[in-house]
C-alpha cells in the first residue's frame, strides 16, 4: 500500500512524498530509519476505476495459496517469527487481492489474535481444513512442521486437480469450436445454397432434407432458441445450487463413462490425503472426518462421510462405517481396516492417497491419448456428413447437364 507522508529532517526541513509499505507501522519504521520525524502519514486513496475494478473482479487462485504456504513453511523452518515472516511475504507479493488479505491477517495477529483465529477471519484464502491444521500446530507447538505438511499437501492437491482439469480442456475446446462452426454454417452458409438445392428435380437425400430443415428453423427461430437455451441453462444452474440439484449433478459427474472413473479416483485420493494430513496434525478422528467431508468436493461422498461419522461416534471403526456405503470403493475401506488393525492408519492413508494419485495420472494419460483420435473420427464424420449433404445434390444437378 502507498502512503503519503509529511516529515521533517533533523535540521527541521519539511519533506513530503510517498512510500510503499505493507502496513502503517512498517511505513513509519522505514521513514524513521531514514532519519525523518514523521509529521503526518495517510494512506493514498485507491483509484476507483482500474484498480478498484481489478480487485473487485480479481480472485485468489489455488496456486497463490500453494505458494504462500510454501513460503511460510520455509520461513518457519528457518525460525523466522510469524510477524516478520508475513512482512517478508507481503513485500514480495504480486497478487493485490491476496496481499490485502494478508495485510489484514498481519494486523489481526499484531492485535493479539492467534494465527489460526486470524486466518479463520479470511475464508477466501484459508479453508476450514487449513485453519484447523494451523490450530493443531499451535496447540502441539509444531507450527513449522504443520506448515510443511500443509505446503506438501496443497502442492499435491493442486497438481492432481490441474492434471484432471487439463485433460478435459482439449476436448471441451474442440467440441465448442465444432458447435460454433456448425451454427455459423446453418445460419450463414446453407441459406446461400438453398436456392441451388431446391432446383434439384429428384428427391433430396434424407440427410440433406434434415439439414435444410435445421437451417430454416435456425433462421426463423434462432433468437428464440438462444433465449430458451439460455433460460434453461440458467434454471439448470439455479437448480444445481440446491441440495437435491447439487447431489444429482455430482452423481452424474461420477457416472459419466471414462470421465466419471477419473473423478471417482480423484475424490478418493483427496479423501485419503486430507484425512491423513489431519490425523498426522493431531486432529481428533471425528473432527478430521467432518473437515474432510466438507472439502472433498463432491456431494455424494460428502454425505457418505458425514453418515459414517454417526457410526464412528457410536463406537464403530472408520472402515466399518465407510464400508456401509456403496459409493465408497471396497479397496478404500479394506485398506483402512488394515491400518486400524495394525495401528498404522497414518501410513496406510498415505499409501492409499499415493495409489489413487497414480491411478489418476494413468487415467489422464490414457484419456489424452484416446481423446485426439476419437475427436478426429467424430469431427471428421460430422464434417463429412455435412459436405455430402450439400455436395451430392449439387453434383446431381451438374450431372443432368
Amino acid at each position: 500500500m502507498k502512503y503519503n507522508y509529511q516529515a521533517r529532517t533533523q535540521d527541521g526541513e519539511l519533506r513530503t512524498g510517498a512510500i510503499e509499505a505493507a502496513t502503517l507501522d512498517i511505513a513509519v519504521s522505514s521513514l524513521q530509519r531514514r532519519g525523518l520525524i514523521v509529521v503526518s502519514l495517510e494512506p493514498e486513496e485507491e483509484k476507483s476505476y482500474a484498480g478498484g475494478s481489478f480487485l473487485l473482479f480479481g480472485r485468489i487462485k489455488q496456486k497463490d495459496v500453494v505458494i504462500l504456504s510454501r513460503q511460510l513453511s520455509t520461513l518457519f523452518e528457518a525460525k523466522v517469527p510469524v510477524v516478520e515472516s508475513l512482512r517478508v511475504i507481503i513485500s514480495e507479493m504480486e497478487n493485490q487481492l491476496l496481499k490485502r488479505e494478508i495485510i489484514s491477517l498481519l494486523d489481526d495477529i499484531q492485535g493479539g489474535a492467534a494465527m489460526s483465529q486470524a486466518m479463520a477471519r479470511h475464508p477466501k484464502v484459508f479453508s476450514h481444513f487449513y485453519v484447523n491444521m494451523v490450530r493443531s500446530g499451535e496447540e502441539s507447538g509444531k507450527l513449522d512442521e504443520t506448515f510443511t505438511y500443509l505446503a506438501d499437501y496443497l502442492e499435491r492437491s493442486y497438481e492432481l486437480t490441474t492434471k484432471a482439469r487439463n485433460a478435459l480442456i482439449y476436448p471441451a475446446f474442440v467440441v465448442v469450436t465444432f458447435i460454433v462452426v456448425m451454427v455459423l454454417m446453418f445460419i450463414f452458409i446453407l441459406p446461400q445454397l438453398l436456392p441451388i438445392l431446391n432446383e434439384v428435380g429428384t428427391d433430396l437425400p434424407i440427410y440433406t432434407r434434415v439439414l435444410i430443415w435445421i437451417s430454416e428453423i435456425a433462421q426463423t427461430f434462432g433468437v428464440l432458441l438462444l433465449f430458451i437455451l439460455a433460460t434453461l441453462g440458467l434454471l439448470l444452474w439455479r437448480y444445481c445450487q440446491t441440495d437435491i440439484g447439487r447431489l444429482m449433478a455430482h452423481r452424474f459427474q461420477i457416472s459419466v463413462p471414462l470421465v466419471g472413473n477419473l473423478y471417482k479416483k480423484l475424490y478418493m485420493a483427496r479423501f485419503a490425503d486430507n484425512l491423513q494430513t489431519l490425523l498426522s496434525g493431531g486432529i481428533p478422528v471425528v473432527r478430521a472426518l467432518e473437515i474432510t467431508a466438507e472439502i472433498i468436493g463432491n456431494e455424494v461422498y460428502r454425505l457418505a462421510v458425514l453418515s459414517s461419522i454417526e457410526s464412528v461416534k457410536g463406537g464403530s471403526s472408520i472402515s466399518t462405517s465407510l464400508a456401509q456405503h456403496p459409493d465408497i470403493p471396497p479397496l478404500l475401506s479394506q485398506m483402512i481396516r488394515i491400518g486400524e488393525e495394525t495401528g498404522r492408519l497414518d501410513n496406510i492413508l498415505k499409501n492409499i492417497a499415493r495409489f489413487y494419485q497414480k491411478e489418476v495420472d494413468s487415467i489422464v494419460e490414457n484419456l489424452v491419448n484416446l481423446i485426439e483420435p476419437i475427436m478426429i473420427v467424430a469431427l471428421g464424420g460430422g464434417v463429412g456428413l455435412l459436405v455430402a449433404a450439400i455436395l451430392l445434390p449439387i453434383y446431381s444437378i451438374t450431372a443432368q447437364f
